[in-house]
């Protein structure tokens, strides 16, 4: 991957890390469910009347919304909803990346170097340990649905690359058009017509103005901006390549929760995040090459 590239990959690690505070203030008005269903059909409705759908198969356009919207926010928003702490829901939801190589490589020959077979095994040993850590001092369940999100945010990830379209931002909007529905009909039969009718009278109060606000941080900044440019990334590079990026994302997401929420994390939570981060690294960047200036840094791409 080129520089601007990784530049890019980078940033949207950094929006969708800070979104994860938006998400947790929205989720003390609405339902995790509710709240999923939302973020995508504020987007849906304006996609459907005013964008044309890209010409990609149907196969790969509903496989992407299913995973990466409706597996990936369903368990999430279940998962932060039934305890999952802020900061380490965003670490736990990296657990995309060795999801989306190792699906790659399983479904599709995409080709490993030993670097991302190590880099992958790394950051698998951090979410082992900070799955023993929250089994030690917490409860479990939240992170197993944190980790059934990262599954779903892999199977987005592998259709995204297979749809290979010319148009990546609207794939990326059409994705949306996908969850709404099913979402929308989880939440009726789990959080009940009450549950949704209160969330909704509540929005439009003072109350719920900061969880509304944080519904529409996710909706512009996550979804349009941040999913916007990780499918042009998508599009353009090996699903091995592109997706290892969003480890970074607990950098920003748990130095936030830290900042605005106060949420700290115990030395085996800490030692299992480096863990981590440290297999994006290794399994991505093979040489930082500097002569001289920031421009010639190169990440070289090894799949």
């Amino acid at each position: 991957m080129p520089i601007r590239h990784v530049l890019l990959a980078i940033t949207v690690a950094a929006l969708w890390g800070v979104n994860f505070i938006a998400i947790d203030v929205s989720l003390t008005t609405y339902p995790p469910l509710l709240l999923a269903a939302l973020r995508f059909g504020l987007v849906a409705i304006p996609t459907v009347l005013f964008v044309r759908r890209p010409q990609v198969p149907w196969r790969w356009l509903i496989g992407y919304g299913v995973g990466f919207g409706v597996l990936q926010f369903g368990f999430l928003y279940w998962g932060m909803a039934a305890g999952m702490p802020t900061g380490l829901a965003s670490l736990v939801l990296q657990s995309s990346a060795p999801f989306t190589v190792l699906l790659g490589a399983v479904f599709f020959r995409e080709r490993l170097s030993g670097a991302q077979l190590v880099g992958i095994g790394v950051a698998v040993l951090g979410l082992a340990v900070v799955g023993w850590q929250r089994s030690e001092y917490a409860a479990l369940l939240p992170f197993l649905l944190t980790l059934v999100a990262g599954l779903g945010w892999a199977i987005g990830n592998v259709c995204n690359r297979q749809a290979r379209t010319a148009e990546p931002f609207r794939l990326m909007l059409w994705m949306t058009v996908i969850p709404p529905v099913p979402l929308v009909a989880l939440s009726y039969l789990f959080e009940g017509r009450d549950g949704i009718a209160d969330a909704i009278t509540t929005a439009f109060t003072t109350e719920g103005l900061g969880p509304t606000a944080g519904l529409l941080f996710t909706v512009v900044i996550a979804v349009v901006a941040g999913s916007g440019i990780w499918t042009w990334l998508m599009s353009r590079h090996p699903a091995s390549t592109v997706a290892p990026f969003s480890l970074l994302v607990p950098v920003f997401g748990m130095s936030s929760a830290w900042l605005v929420l106060g949420e700290t994390v115990t030395t085996g939570e800490l030692v299992g995040g480096v863990l981590v981060v440290g297999g994006v690294l290794l399994g991505t960047v093979r040489r930082l090459h500097t002569t001289g200036s920031f421009r010639h840094m190169r990440v070289v791409d090894e799949s």
